[in-house]
């Protein structure tokens, strides 16, 4: 598997787990469609993969390099995500807001990728990622639902995630 093959692979799995996580919150007659189409879009892209012959032509700069520059945005995102956790959760009692604030700070660390991968394409998906993630704090903040905010902050950025793989993929 080339390293592009393996960025996507790993950002359709991180998608396909915001999905099935967050699709528990909505009800079941959403639920399990939702699921269901998780699950279809993640094999589509596994079976996309497969037959990818060598490496894909990248379209914006450089391909998935997962060197020290990466790895250090990955120790960011887990620092800053664990150290957000400890607080929202015990300090502040708003466990609500925790699907937010993980959309948000996946949603940033893809600005350090597309630094890092030389891809300015990764900045919408970092952007819109972080929107959802942001509004999907607010909502837990403000006390809104569990399914609202498993929508907006874990399926939409989810679904986002592996959509954008599926889509670069066929690009």
């Amino acid at each position: 598997m080339t390293r592009t093959q393996t960025g996507r692979l790993i950002g359709g799995i991180f998608g396909f787990f915001f999905i099935m996580a967050n699709a528990g919150a909505l009800p079941e007659a959403v639920a399990i469609p939702t699921r269901m189409l998780g699950v279809a879009a993640f094999l589509a892209l596994v079976l996309a993969l497969r037959r990818t012959r060598g490496e894909q032509p990248v379209t914006d700069g450089g391909g998935a390099d997962f060197g020290r520059n990466y790895r250090y945005v990955v120790a960011a995102e887990v620092v800053v995500g664990a150290a957000g956790l400890v607080v929202i959760n015990p300090v502040l009692h708003a466990a609500q807001a925790t699907v937010g604030w993980i959309a948000l700070v996946v949603g940033l660390h893809f600005f350090g990728l597309a630094a890092v991968w030389r891809r300015p394409s990764l900045c919408w998906l970092a952007a819109a990622m972080s929107v959802c993630g942001a509004v999907g704090l607010v909502l837990g903040a403000y006390g809104s639902s569990a399914a609202v905010i498993a929508l907006i902050a874990g399926i939409a950025p989810g679904a986002m995630l592996l959509g954008s793989v599926l889509v670069k993929r066929r690009a």
